[in-house]
């Protein structure tokens, strides 16, 4: 049964981890098919993108046939065809930014009265088909048959098609991590530095609905990223702000979203769009700003980027001054003073962001409700901050305890002395603190009043009546405190009040994402331990041999584990007429895998086939393309196996560093010891001392 229209996806029960056998938990998404206001929003979303798509593509061939086309007549009617074409999108886009515009939507249900805040929708996109594509490569790379996969290829089509819709909670944020941390494994198993595996993936713009479609895996990781940071800001704005818990669970999504400091510097690509893929430790929104290049879509470019993490930073902002808000319980001179601060930080954050927002690239693309509720929100707290600098003036009295401090701090409130009597002075003057109080209220009523008019232009700002509310009762509360100081004698013009020196004391932290609560494996295990078996790893077909124990044994050495290495041959010796050299991985003995076989199962193996003789699958590594996982970084969530485990990396302990977790395109040396190469570039390991983990048999 579908929930009712006021539903939230919040309040669905999230499906739990299914195991998926060898490829691990699949979660599952939200059902398509309940109706929830986000559901519908998203629903709706989904099918303008389509719409904008189509209308696209047919202005893409009216454009084509007008340049090449010579006749008048059939020029005249592709310009008329080309003028509803340009109507049409214009009327999607203006319908698609109304649904972006949809703030109450994902705002908390509580009845307290809290400024709105500004969430992001996701990015919507295609499904993709993989059978074909992993199939034909695991045949052609891997010598397998690919049909026997069809298993892992529909586990990971499945998460694929959970992550487009991803519930508004920690389920949904696990579902989208499980995602991006599973392409770890998919890149290195299918995606080869010089190649791609030809799938397309199709990705709209999250504000515009503007279709991207590229075959790198970048473009897949990076919007997923993306969708990862519009949650966080769902999940911010949901939030019930009126008690303190709510205001940290806001603050710490706005966080995971922007971050607050740029932590790595950006990579260049030339033409595609490419990044370097480690483990978030600045926000979703500042990573990617930081390590994106290229983008193909304006919602992932450098410019909209630097505007969300500046939208991001200024709720996080907000965010704390609600919570000194409520904190602040003493009517004190000094308190008051601080709230101002804190307002006026506000706004100054608002003002950084309201900037990027009319920057040239982003003055069209920015929905005009956004642009208009930082404007707003800018003034609403500059108000703010000159209302309580009145309050501190005019109904906060001083103690004698207190006038020493007191001074200090109005020393520092204002950005320079203004002019008149000294500090001293004014605080010890009754009249002089109206005065000034006065004057700030003045200057609190006009910023009001601003705020008011800028929210009156905008047509889906003044829907909306719980932020039309908290302008109103701001308004009054300022006009009424001014009409109680204001007196009939009062001839003087009242002055300018003084510029308040924005200043925060509780700072925002970064917090990245933290996505050590996903625990995955690798869905495509089967393939064998990816030091060896991976898309950058080339290797000759697997070859057959018999061997037969002979006086000496079967004369080679064997060293490691998953896979066993054929670390020397005995020249003459059994295995060395057999075929078997140095360097190859014994993958199958008597038609049993070995790929994850440890070294002491093989040997076992070995040693019990008796003069019957036994049959060893060996593959011979030629080249590798780029460093193999390295195992000290790579470590298995079950049964301590090194190769899937990734949780000491994705733990992101403070201080740890991030650069080996998933880092896609860094080169390292290879692992392996003495190992050098042979004319046949093949791995040629001396045969000489036996070494401590090795073992002649």
């Amino acid at each position: 049964m579908s929930p009712p229209d006021g539903a939230s996806d919040d309040d669905l029960p999230s499906a739990a981890p299914v195991e998926g056998g060898l490829g691990g938990s699949i979660r599952k998404g939200c059902d398509p098919l309940a109706q929830t206001q986000r559901s519908k929003l998203q629903h709706r979303r989904a099918r303008i993108n389509q719409q904008i798509n189509k209308e696209m593509r047919m202005r893409a061939g009216a454009e084509n046939l007008f340049r090449a086309t010579t006749n008048s007549r059939v020029r005249e009617t592709v310009a008329l065809e080309l003028s509803f074409v340009n109507s049409n999108l214009q009327l999607l886009k203006e319908e698609l930014e109304e649904l972006n515009s949809s703030m109450e939507v994902y705002q908390t249900d509580s009845e307290a009265i809290n400024v709105p805040m500004i969430p992001l929708g996701l990015k919507e996109t295609k499904e993709v088909d993989f059978s074909v594509s992993i199939q034909d490569f695991i045949c052609e790379h891997y010598g397998e048959d690919g049909s026997l996969y069809d298993k892992e290829i529909q586990d990971l089509m499945e998460l694929r098609q959970a992550m487009r819709t991803p519930s508004r909670n920690q389920a949904g944020l696990e579902l989208l991590m499980e995602y991006y941390n599973q392409m770890f494994y998919l890149d290195q198993r299918f995606f080869p530095l010089h190649r791609n595996l030809g799938v397309h993936f199709h990705w709209y713009d999250s504000l515009t609905g503007v279709p991207s479609c590229q075959r790198t895996l970048a473009f897949e990781k990076g919007s997923v990223l993306f969708n990862i940071g519009a949650l966080y800001t769902q999940m911010g704005a949901r939030q019930d702000r009126s008690a303190p818990a709510g205001i940290d669970k806001a603050v710490d999504a706005f966080q995971r979203a922007a971050g607050t400091q740029p932590h790595l510097n950006a990579s260049a690509c030339p033409r595609r769009f490419s990044y370097r893929h480690q483990l978030p430790v600045s926000g979703a929104f500042n990573y990617l700003k930081e390590n994106f290049s290229n983008a193909p879509s304006l919602d992932m470019s450098s410019p909209s980027l630097c505007m969300l993490v500046r939208l991001m930073v200024a709720q996080v902002q907000e965010c704390v001054f609600e919570r000194v808000t409520l904190t602040t319980r003493d009517a004190h001179f000094t308190s008051q003073l601080r709230l101002a601060q804190e307002a006026a930080r506000v706004s100054d954050v608002y003002l950084l962001a309201q900037q990027t927002m009319v920057h040239p690239l982003m003055k069209d693309y920015v929905p005009f409700s956004w642009a208009s509720m930082v404007q707003v929100k800018a003034e609403h707290f500059c108000a703010l901050a000159h209302f309580h600098a009145a309050v501190a003036l005019c109904d906060r009295t001083l103690s004698a305890d207190d006038e020493e401090g007191v001074e200090e701090a109005f020393l520092t409130f204002y950005v320079s002395v203004p002019a008149g009597p000294p500090p001293s002075r004014v605080l010890r003057d009754p009249e002089t603190r109206r005065k000034l109080g006065k004057a700030h209220l003045r200057r609190a009523v006009i910023r009001h009043e601003e705020a008011m008019r800028v929210h009156g232009l905008c047509r889906i700002l003044r829907k909306m009546d719980l932020l039309q509310d908290v302008l109103a009762l701001t308004h009054k509360r300022s006009l009424d405190m001014y009409a109680r100081l204001d007196r009939e004698d009062d001839f003087d013009e009242t002055a300018d009040a003084p510029e308040i020196q924005p200043q925060t004391h509780q700072k925002p932290e970064v917090t990245p994402p933290n996505f050590a609560t996903v625990q995955i494996r690798d869905i495509f295990q089967r393939l064998g331990p990816l030091s060896v078996f991976c898309a950058r790893a080339r290797w000759g077909p697997a070859q057959t041999i018999c061997l037969q124990r002979g006086e000496g044994g079967l004369g080679l050495t064997l060293r490691g584990d998953s896979p066993v290495l054929v670390a020397g041959v005995v020249p003459g010796g059994c295995a060395a007429e057999a075929g078997l050299r140095e360097g190859d991985y014994i993958v199958a003995v008597d038609g049993r895998d070995c790929k994850w076989a440890k070294h002491g199962e093989v040997v076992h193996m070995l040693k019990s086939c008796g003069d019957r003789g036994v049959e060893l699958s060996v593959v011979t590594l030629h080249s590798h393309e780029a460093q193999q996982v390295d195992r000290r970084a790579v470590t298995l969530s079950h049964g301590g196996d090194k190769e899937n485990t990734r949780q000491r990396l994705l733990g992101g302990a403070k201080g740890q560093s991030s650069a080996s977790l998933l880092n896609w395109n860094r080169k390292k040396k290879r692992e392996g010891g003495g190992a050098s190469k042979r004319p046949g570039s093949t791995f040629s390991l001396t045969f000489g001392a036996i070494r401590d983990d090795e073992a002649l048999y």
